[in-house]
């Protein structure tokens, strides 16, 4: 029987699996060793446990025997953020790109190794203006924003696709990060006959300036640079 002022052996159990799965959250990737000092567990608990959250799909051990999230820990990550924090936060970011050059802007995560979700959108001003594409997925190869949710984009710049998701439309995007971890994209998408390649770089300085202001400072936005006008 359970002392009656200690935790129970579930309780313990729950306790020792959260603390091995934040520790795999917190870095980039753990060695099984490292994990159990840690939390202060044995090496055959704290793989049991591992084992565990592994089957669930919580954490992932990679062929360089770290353990690393699973794709269940990110898949709920993303829906923590979406639903909560993210797309509120980037509202002010992507209304002041709109205000600043007219065109569609949309906050994008990815669902997987190969694809993206559309997950919220200011839309633009224009007359001829890319329309809503909120809930689609799209291939992270060959676009803009997958370039950046998948890490090929650098923090502060940007990537530009011409012709990639669909035809004569063209896009830019930067990575949105909290800390060192890509967990959305920025993205702008135009008709491509008013994108020239200048006016297309300026887009880009203008996305990755909002994506990095994002979580360095999510509730502030400069009202004079809200309302400046776009110069193509």
């Amino acid at each position: 029987m359970a002392a009656a002022n200690g935790p129970d052996a579930t309780t313990r159990a729950a306790d020792r699996a959260l603390g091995l799965l934040r520790v795999v959250c917190e870095r980039d990737g753990v060695k099984l060793a490292d994990a159990a000092k840690e939390v202060d567990l044995s090496a055959s608990t704290a793989l049991r446990l591992l084992r565990t959250l592994e089957a669930s799909g919580f954490v992932a051990k990679r062929g360089d025997g770290l353990y690393r999230p699973g794709f269940r820990m990110v898949q709920l990550g993303v829906q923590a953020l979406s639903h909560e924090s993210l797309v509120a936060t980037s509202r002010a970011s992507l209304r002041a790109l709109v205000e600043r050059t007219g065109e569609s802007a949309y906050l994008s995560v990815a669902t997987g190794p190969a694809h993206g979700l559309y997950l919220a959108i200011e839309e633009g001003t224009h007359t001829v203006r890319h329309v809503n594409w909120v809930g689609r997925t799209f291939p992270l190869d060959g676009s803009a924003a997958g370039q950046a949710l998948a890490g090929g984009v650098e923090p502060g710049s940007f990537a530009i696709v011409a012709n990639g998701v669909e035809p004569d439309i063209t896009a830019v995007a930067a990575p949105v990060l909290a800390g060192s971890k890509v967990v959305a994209a920025l993205s702008i998408v135009a008709p491509s006959y008013r994108t020239t390649e200048e006016a297309a770089r300026s887009l880009g300085e203008l996305v990755a300036a909002e994506a990095g202001r994002l979580f360095a400072n999510p509730t502030v936005v400069d009202p004079a640079a809200a309302t400046a006008p776009f110069a193509s």
